[in-house]
């Protein structure tokens, strides 16, 4: 479609697409402007709808990041009315303010994706399955990006009231959307809001899967962190065995995902100071790593940290410095030298070489883990 000519308009590219419409860039030669138009069946040159601006405004203010709240606020609302005609002509206003940020801001990225549950609700019918998935990106996008969990809730709820209703109460997708739901609830520290969530998508995988799906996995350890943030611990570790065990039975003694079950249950033990528990499970999920990812690999850094960092808490120096010393070595190495893991590394041999009576060694790694986490914070500001 790139360089077609219709009406006034010159098509530049294609900004998005999908099975059911795409949104391309266009220049409108009578005023000469970028607009973005909407076909709404691809390939064809038939039915088109002029969606929005593209016109680039002056970079900056305060003032039209409060623009682009209130747009995407105001057409969520009527979103939730159902007045996607007023929705849509919000939304597309937001993404003419949002274009102003750059093309690779996070707010282009979430009125595309309003954009996009909007086209779907409108030609695909509430009920879609496409729908479901289109309001469950969005909900990502708006919790992770924009900490909007209220509203990524709202939509996560709507997603799993379509997933029930298309497949049936006890499909796994279902579970899914029950999972992603909990994770929500869970990241706001809402556990008790999140363990139902959590225990009901177990028990779907586990029926519909079997007991010994790999995938079931997954959902054990959600559930398991979950308990133990509650410090429901009696609960939780039957859960860390029994993930352990479907990992090694279907997967092998050797795989990775074996390790990271290992690592976890170590975790679980080390942080209730049941160091003897947590050792030979720290040793074989490195041994592990080793083996299958090779010794310089950054995930047998992070388990060389874990074990250097059990037996510092044992009072065994002479043990934990090593593991300090190669898992520092593996992170710049593979990392490279300004990465916040090399920082924690410092951090953590900082701490051992204090109380070895290593003050001076110790300032020095401190101070050099200060900086990196310093211009780390000035490339990756909080949005």
């Amino acid at each position: 479609m790139t360089g077609n000519t219709l009406s006034h308009c010159r098509i530049v590219e294609k900004i998005v697409g999908g099975t059911m419409c795409e949104v391309h860039r266009a220049r409108e030669e009578h005023v000469r402007r970028d607009v973005a138009i909407k076909v709404l069946s691809p390939g064809s040159l038939a039915v088109l709808v002029v969606v929005l601006s593209l016109a680039f405004w002056p970079r900056g203010a305060s003032a039209q990041e409060t623009r682009w709240d209130t747009l995407i606020n105001t057409g969520s609302e009527a979103y939730q009315r159902g007045d996607y005609a007023q929705a849509e002509e919000l939304f597309s206003d937001a993404l003419e303010k949002a274009e102003e940020f750059g093309p690779d801001d996070s707010r282009v990225r979430i009125t595309f994706a309003w954009l996009t549950v909007l086209n779907d609700i409108q030609i695909l019918g509430p009920g879609h399955l496409a729908l479901a998935k289109s309001l469950d990106n969005l909900a990502d996008l708006l919790a992770t990006v924009h900490g909007d969990y209220a509203g990524a809730e709202s939509l996560r709820r709507q997603t799993l009231t379509i997933l029930e209703k298309a497949v049936g109460p006890e499909h796994p997708q279902v579970a899914i959307g029950l999972n992603n739901l909990a994770v929500l609830y869970n990241d706001q520290g809402k556990y008790a809001e999140a363990e139902p969530l959590f225990e009901r998508a177990v028990a779907i995988v586990e029926k519909a899967l079997r007991l010994e799906h790999p995938n079931v996995v997954v959902f054990l350890h959600n559930l398991v962190e979950v308990y133990y943030a509650q410090r429901k611990y009696a609960k939780a570790e039957p859960l860390y065995w029994q993930a352990l065990a479907i990992d090694e039975r279907t997967l092998g003694p050797e795989h990775p995902s074996l390790a990271t079950s290992l690592n976890k249950l170590a975790e679980f033990y080390h942080a209730q100071g049941e160091h003897e528990q947590a050792e030979p499970l720290y040793q074989r999920a490195l041994a592990i790593s080793e083996t299958v990812l090779g010794p310089e690999h950054p995930d047998v850094a992070f388990r060389l940290n874990n074990l250097a960092v059990l037996y510092h808490h044992q009072g065994k120096y002479a043990e934990a410095e090593p593991f300090l010393k190669r898992a520092l070595a593996i992170r710049e190495k593979t990392l490279g030298p300004e990465h916040p893991n090399v920082a924690k590394s410092l951090e953590n041999h900082a701490a051992l070489l204090r109380e070895t009576g290593r003050g001076n060694e110790a300032e020095e790694m401190e101070a050099r883990a200060k900086a990196i986490r310093a211009k780390h914070a000035r490339e990756n500001p909080a949005k």
